[in-house]
């Protein structure tokens, strides 16, 4: 059964948080090493000021409205205030090509863009002649005395001007282009409706409120922050402090004090391997008490203890997981999690430190929560049971070698209308359930255990045959080999071969402290990644990494690399995800030549 929803849409889900809690703070920023809050209330103003604003430029009822920002205050008042006037707001990263800025841009028809920092106004008001469709290019950080800036835009707007506007759930609300692994992005249309749908089903289900804290570690232009991490905050009247940027995420933890973090795997491994490396440079007997309090807390869930255990978990507790409690704040109740795969390994760690996590699992193009995990339905390792009104069926019918799973197929009110204006691509994502009705393709494949649990195995894009016929899912191996402290980052490769190989890009500090106990000295960073020793090294690592997988799915040749995959260089869309393509197309001939080489 659906979630009864508590608003029709987003202007109303904003009016009625305001109304609901006004006084309290909504965005922390930091300034100067300060932490400032701004009201509810506050925030509305801007918002009034700023719809005003656009509709006097005369943005309508159904036009688009881009925004190439990171998250920032500004960036939420943008969005209630379109929403408040029936424009769509079109989101984008500031880390994304300018090509693909102005083909999204030109592909959604915008009619006005604003722009983070006066380098991207700069890089966007050429378009003005350009693309017919827009009008104004408005800059966040523009001087007031240009009329172009976002401070002239609520000048402007402090008059008055906007009509109001009747908003039906069908009409488009956010328009969120897909990170583009292969091809051009697309648009995923998101009504009212779908985002209410799902913000609603988060409510009931999830154990949240509005005294509740977080920090922003998630970007509004992904799907996942942009539902989960904003206005499911917003609608509760929870509290949201504003990260200076991703590599000071746990610094802001420290000072925020927040209860719950939203986020995707990155950051919890994050938090696992600055425990474990703290950990390395403690005295022998708190590295003990560390182990077995780890070891004792997973021991816990299946079996009653004896009063010297529970003395020395509770020992464990107060002089080490404590401590680490207080890194991230003290106050760490919940970790939501999402956006990909979260390592069953970290998952235990973060609950044997007394946060509780909960994974889940969505799509874009689902609004974009699918399932999760939940109190009283949580299952380490899955990614949940699916929220109340959406279903999911397993096309088993898609190639797998491992019986019962399939791709993974999802019906319900969250799932978009479509992407815009694409026909074609409407067409190979939609297929008819099992009742008749319409259902999405999400390209992941999965299963569903007997008690209704969803496990995610891989993308059946990324699956690939081995010469013996075997399919492999590379994804899950490649996260599990993140997490050792010496790799920053690696791909797998085996498309059509004998076996797999990989692509291995080092953590250089953690490989130099290595390389330094062993008494090895090398030239050159390029003489270490060389070295025959370091190479067995990480392979050994590898292995270690890779218990799980099965026996045909093991590295059995790795290539170092000194460059990581980054939205920079092309290798990472925005949402972090590897670009094979990409990578392939500047590594390929360095994985073709490990085949040469077939000794090991």
């Amino acid at each position: 059964m659906a979630a009864a929803p508590k608003f029709d849409d987003l202007a109303q889900l904003f009016e009625r948080t305001v109304r609901l809690h006004g006084e309290r703070p909504l965005f922390g920023t930091k300034t100067a090493g300060q932490w400032a809050w701004t009201t509810y209330r506050e925030v509305d103003e801007q918002v009034r000021h700023c719809g005003n604003g656009l509709a006097a430029l005369g943005v309508e009822h159904g036009e688009r409205v881009a925004i190439i920002s990171n998250n920032r205050m500004e960036w939420a008042v943008l969005a209630y205030a379109c929403y408040g006037l029936g424009a769509t707001i079109v989101p984008m990263y500031e880390a994304q090509h300018p090509a693909e800025w102005e083909f999204i841009v030109r592909d959604c028809e915008a009619v006005a863009v604003v722009a983070a920092t006066a380098r991207i106004t700069n890089r966007c008001r050429p378009w003005l002649e350009t693309v017919p469709s827009l009008r104004q290019v408005i800059g966040l950080d523009l001087p007031r005395g240009d009329p172009d800036s976002y401070r002239a835009l609520l000048d402007r707007g402090r008059a008055g001007g906007a009509k109001p506007v009747t908003i039906d759930p069908g009409d488009v609300a956010s328009l969120i282009y897909t990170s583009g692994t292969t091809g051009k992005p697309k648009g995923v249309v998101l009504t009212h409706a779908n985002l209410c749908s799902n913000i609603s089903a988060l409510h009931a289900i999830m154990p949240l409120s509005s005294e509740d804290r977080s920090v922003s570690s998630l970007p509004w232009a992904h799907g996942f922050g942009h539902t989960c991490e904003l206005h499911a905050l917003v609608s509760l009247g929870a509290s949201i402090a504003l990260c200076e940027s991703a590599d000071k995420v746990l610094e802001s933890l420290a000072e925020v004090h927040p209860t719950t973090i939203i986020s995707v795997p990155q950051l919890f491994n994050r938090i696992y391997a600055a425990v474990h490396q703290e950990m390395r440079t403690k005295p022998t007997l708190i590295r003990r008490l560390f182990r077995r309090g780890v070891r004792l807390a997973a021991e816990r869930r299946d079996r009653p203890m004896g009063l010297a255990e529970q003395a020395l978990l509770t020992a464990a507790d107060r002089l080490v997981f404590s401590r680490v409690r207080g890194q991230v704040g003290g106050r760490l109740r919940y970790a939501f999690s999402g956006g990909a795969a979260l390592s069953r390994e970290v998952a235990e760690f973060l609950d044997h430190l007394g946060i509780v996590v909960y994974e889940g699992y969505g799509l874009t193009e689902t609004s974009p929560v699918v399932s999760a995990n939940r109190p009283g339905a949580r299952r380490i390792g899955s990614v949940g049971q699916p929220i109340p009104g959406v279903h999911v069926d397993i096309d088993e019918d898609v190639d797998t070698d491992r019986p019962e799973q399939g791709e993974v197929l999802v019906r319900g009110p969250n799932v978009m209308p479509g992407y815009y204006r694409r026909d074609e691509d409407d067409r190979a994502v939609f297929a008819t359930g099992p009742d008749g009705d319409r259902c999405l393709r999400t390209g992941d494949i999965g299963f569903v255990d007997g008690d209704g649990f969803l496990f995610i195995t891989g993308r059946v894009k990324e699956q690939y045959k081995l010469l013996n016929g075997k399919y492999v899912a590379p994804a899950p191996l490649e996260d599990a080999l993140r997490l050792s402290p010496l790799i920053a980052n690696a791909m797998i490769y085996g498309d059509n071969r004998e076996h797999n190989v990989a692509l291995v890009v080092p953590d250089l500090d953690a490989l130099d402290r290595w390389a330094t106990e062993q008494g090895m000295r090398c030239a050159s960073t390029a003489a270490l990644l060389e070295s025959e020793l370091v190479k067995a090294r990480m392979l050994e690592e590898i292995d270690e990494r890779g218990k799980a997988c099965r026996p045909f799915e093991r590295v059995r040749q790795i290539a170092l690399i000194e460059d990581n995959f980054s939205t920079q260089n092309g290798m990472l869309t925005p949402s972090l995800r590897i670009k094979r393509r990409a990578v392939l197309k500047r590594y390929g001939k360095l994985l073709d030549d490990l085949y040469e080489d077939v000794t090991r």
